[in-house]
């Protein structure tokens, strides 16, 4: 079997949750605050694997105005029951502090394309919902349970009820069936029936370098469970040399020809200070049952970079320049995704020019209404590029190119213009300030440039070093602007919480921001994405 290299899913693909129906297989990961929400990959053979929808699209299903940074769409869970696609999902409000919002959902499909239902409300007495199909045709909904009062951490175990769907609610008793192992943190829940056991399947440890993906089993839903001999079953807390950390957070599927794999969560940092500017990627393990009927990671615990899967991967794409179009009539190209609004037509459009118009709302640490539309950082090295129309009036007005991770990580290559009115190209970056997110005060000297005419915008990431430039109508060279920036800062490890508590990724994109609230636009011709092989650390992916 050809050998494949981890991650499957490149960049920012969390908490994945696989499903084969047929000869298709599925996963899911979490969105967070981008919208439109979740993830859904496709793949006939678990190697090669393409974007087919994101199901949360419209105001009924999902709507993150007002959500903080790394809140929004946590752990989705894709399943099938033989007649339909169920998506269950939570949509956080809340994470810092000791009360935690978390209210959970399910939506239905009868096709992955859908249409996807309206969701129905379940619950909120935790995250990372689950739903399960038992062989007798119930269903059990189980998620982690938060209590504000259990200490050290609000992490009280995993709770179990069973959902109607002809009532579409939960029914019947509840009962906490798992309180987790001494990993603590115990999360991310996934039952399974086979040979009689019911295996509970649970992240723990924290999404860290801690963290973890424990198995236990019982012969009854409802417990007791016993926990796996070999606990943890799948890790790299004890390695800190592998070169998939953080790994956890896993989802088990069967092939047709009986393999197993396991899918999970993983980092793969860069930099002494460790780093994950990619975010939590979605990896893969060759997995098998033993004698003992239990689950073992092949090699396992600490994850492979290299797995033996059923076909070779076809990384031209992986690889190539992505230079993006705007056309009207075919609309904004899947990669691309904005921030928290359910109504992208306020922030932007495509015109009959066939350009992308931003229209300028909050500035770049908005949480309702920010005019930024971006696509996943996949490599550690690329270039990225766009030509932007804009006039602004004054410092308020901006309009550029920015890397991005959250309100408190960006850097951003603007046209802006002085108190005066007079055109100008300046930087700001906001770098690791929290809890204030300010800019990183004294702005470089901002560049004049005349009234009038396109402005080209450039960034060049080369591992940790990021470097902007530009280039004015009719000039065909690209001018270095600004000094050499730490790129490693759009990281998790830097996005503004403490203790593992940013979960994103890395974005590469375009802003309009309109601080006077006065809805000015700014256009953009076209965006590039082009990779670049640049060996960094232990990587060149």
């Amino acid at each position: 079997m050809p050998q494949v290299l981890n991650p499957i899913l490149p960049g920012f693909n969390a908490d994945p949750s696989i499903l084969r129906v047929g000869d298709d297989y599925y996963i899911a990961t979490s969105t967070f605050e981008w919208f439109p929400g979740v993830q859904i990959h496709h793949s006939k053979d678990l190697a090669n694997w393409d974007l087919v929808t994101r199901p949360l699209t419209r105001k009924a299903q999902l709507d993150m105005r007002g959500n903080p940074d790394s809140c929004g769409v946590w752990a989705p869970c894709l399943t099938h029951d033989g007649d339909k696609f169920w998506l269950v999902y939570t949509d956080v409000k809340r994470k810092d502090g000791a009360f935690k919002d978390t209210p959970n959902y399910i939506v239905t499909a009868p096709k992955i394309e859908g249409p996807w239902s309206d969701p129905v409300y379940i619950n909120s007495s935790g995250f990372d919902p689950s739903l399960f199909h038992d062989d007798d045709g119930k269903k059990w909904f189980v998620n982690m349970l938060q209590d504000h009062r259990r200490k050290p951490n609000f992490f009280a175990g995993i709770r179990l009820q069973e959902y109607d769907p002809k009532q579409e609610k939960l029914v019947g008793p509840m009962k906490t069936i798992f309180y987790g192992t001494e990993l603590n943190l115990v999360e991310g829940p996934h039952l399974y029936k086979r040979n009689g056991w019911y295996f509970l399947l649970t992240a723990e440890g924290g999404t860290g370098y801690g963290h973890a993906c424990t198995l236990a089993r019982s012969r009854d839903i409802w417990g007791p469970y016993e926990v796996h001999p070999q606990n943890p079953i799948l890790s790299s807390r004890d390695q800190p040399l592998a070169a998939l950390q953080r790994a956890g957070h896993g989802d088990i599927v069967d092939t047709p020809d009986g393999k197993t794999y396991l899918v999970h969560l993983c980092g793969r940092p860069t930099t002494q200070l460790r780093r994950s500017v990619l975010g939590r990627e979605t990896s893969i393990q060759e997995a098998y049952w033993d004698k003992d009927d239990w689950l073992y990671v092949k090699n396992g615990p600490v994850p492979s970079l290299y797995v033996d899967l059923p076909a070779a991967r076809d990384d031209t794409k992986y690889w190539s320049e992505q230079r993006y179009t705007f056309d009207a009539s075919t609309g904004l190209h899947k990669d691309f995704q904005w921030l928290r609004t359910p109504e992208p037509e306020r922030i932007f459009r495509i015109t009959s020019s066939n350009q992308l118009e931003l229209t300028g709302r909050e500035g770049m640490g908005g949480w309702f209404e920010q005019a930024l539309v971006a696509r996943r950082q996949t490599h550690f090295s690329y270039d990225a590029e766009t030509v932007v129309d804009f006039s602004p009036d004054d410092e308020r007005h901006m309009a550029g190119l920015t890397a991005y991770y959250c309100r408190f990580n960006f850097f951003y290559l603007a046209v802006s213009a002085g108190a005066d009115g007079n055109r100008e190209i300046l930087i700001v970056s906001s770098e690791a300030s929290y809890p204030n997110a300010h800019f990183k005060l004294p702005l470089p000297d901002a560049v004049p440039i005349p009234q009038e005419g396109k402005v080209r915008l450039a960034l060049s990431i080369r591992g940790n070093r990021l470097q902007f430039s530009y280039a004015l109508e009719g000039e065909a060279e690209l001018k270095n602007i600004g000094p050499v920036y730490d790129a490693s800062i759009v990281s998790d490890e830097c996005g503004g919480h403490p203790n593992d508590g940013s979960f994103t990724g890395a974005f590469v994109g375009v802003a309009c921001s309109d601080l006077n609230r006065a809805e000015k636009t700014a256009a953009f011709d076209y965006f590039v994405y082009r990779p670049v092989k640049y060996r960094t650390d232990r990587y060149e992916v």
